[in-house]
């Protein structure tokens, strides 16, 4: 079968996806990746076909225009998504007010300027499974103009679908949606061009929140892009080594941390434990010491770092803490955007680790709370129990036979 992937410019969505594309090209099907012109590059570097849509409007300019989006300097679940996790929020008043404002301000901006090159390459290619991601609903609308099976394919939590499920409920016969009257301009508008036929989610159970949607579970799989393992890391080290990492977004777009890296440093930099730290250049300059035992990289390849790590630091990435959640690696998270918070908090409820507001880190903070990670052996079982949920889930190869079924199930005659 033929399978377009697509997604706008957004690198750590488009990683979150490519483990599958390969999968579906390893059984034979024939697959192409969708985006903006600039992005192509990026995919091609997977080994993957890219096909460009659209203009390469970038979507991040949208926090200059919107600062009330940023609370102290990190991304917030802005409404109407909020109520996928303060559900207290809920009322008709602020769900519609909120989808106005997405709508408007959040989605047409990404995707309408991919409507019209995504369908005209779906009409002469003629997929017969889209895959997209959340934000993406470009690939909605061209599945459904050419009649293919679609499903999304999620990077982190569904705020989305529980949101839509919230909205659903209370919209009864109030007749404004302005997701469907959007959406609805290109083709017939029908639910699943706001959640897909159904959708794919690589957490495991523990780490994810759910609507009254089809879900197909894939084991994760990590991938950052690509990279070269640095001679030092085939090095076993002589001592617990604890990992630091918050990502690309906190530098790439959010201006650094939300915590002093300096002060952090300072405050483990005595203990008796080997500390390798992505730091990238940016915020190295903003430092003025860096402890004798304390590796300092731009970046390493994460999949090869975390085997040998016996407790990591990080800003609770749903790509980051998965990949260290498979090593069994006891994680603290300082969680800074979007859906971060609450999983750190579920990461936490599971005994996997310990979640500390960025805000309140201080140096003296984070070193307490390493040490009971270091020390403290229900850490590590806790880590060992989420290691096994995400290995009891189909890996992105297994999955292929289940993804063949359901295009024959979706796909229009």
């Amino acid at each position: 079968m033929r399978v377009l992937f697509t997604t706008y410019a957004e690198k750590t969505h488009f990683l979150a996806m490519a483990p599958l594309a390969w999968a579906l090209r390893a059984a034979g099907h024939e697959v192409v990746f969708a985006s903006q012109r600039k992005f192509a590059a990026t995919i091609n570097q997977a080994g993957l076909t890219a096909v460009p849509v659209g203009s390469d409007r970038d979507p991040w300019r949208l926090l200059e225009a919107n600062p009330g989006w940023l609370d102290g300097g990190h991304l917030t679940v802005t409404p109407p998504y909020d109520v996928a996790q303060q559900p207290e929020k809920a009322t008709w008043d602020h769900l519609l007010a909120g989808y106005r404002e997405a709508v408007t301000w959040w989605h047409k901006l990404i995707n309408v300027p991919m409507i019209p090159d995504l369908v005209e390459f779906a009409r002469h290619w003629r997929p017969d499974l889209v895959i997209w991601e959340p934000l993406t609903y470009a690939g909605a609308v061209a599945a459904k103009t050419v009649g293919a099976a679609h499903a999304r394919l999620m990077w982190g939590l569904d705020v989305f679908g529980v949101t839509r499920d919230h909205f659903l409920r209370l919209k009864g016969e109030r007749g404004e949606d302005p997701l469907a009257e959007w959406l609805g301009s290109y083709v017939e508008f029908t639910e699943d061009l706001a959640t897909g036929h159904f959708t794919i989610d690589r957490l495991p159970g523990s780490l994810r929140i759910e609507a009254d949607l089809r879900y197909v579970p894939m084991r994760f799989v990590p991938y950052g892009g690509a990279a070269v393992v640095p001679d030092w890391l085939r090095t076993p080290p002589t001592r617990p080594r604890v990992a630091i990492t918050m990502g690309f977004s906190a530098t790439d777009h959010f201006g650094g941390y939300l915590f002093g890296m300096q002060d952090i440093l300072d405050a483990i930099g005595d203990l008796d434990i080997d500390i390798v730290a992505t730091v990238p250049d940016q915020e190295r300059r903003k430092l003025t010491r860096v402890p004798p035992g304390a590796r300092l990289v731009p970046y390493v390849p994460l999949h090869a770092l975390s085997p040998t790590c016996a407790a990591a630091i990080h800003h609770a990435g749903p790509g980051t803490l998965a990949t260290f959640a498979l090593d069994a690696v006891p994680q603290l998270a300082l969680p800074m955007h979007y859906d971060e918070p609450p999983l750190a908090r579920m990461l936490a409820e599971q005994g996997a680790g310990l979640a500390v507001d960025p805000r309140e880190a201080t140096g003296e903070i984070v070193r307490d709370t390493l040490l009971r990670l270091l020390k403290e052996p229900s850490f590590t079982e806790g880590a060992e129990r989420l290691r096994t949920e995400i290995l009891d889930l189909p890996s992105p190869g297994r999955l292929v036979p289940r993804l063949e079924e359901l295009t024959a199930e979706h796909r229009a005659a």
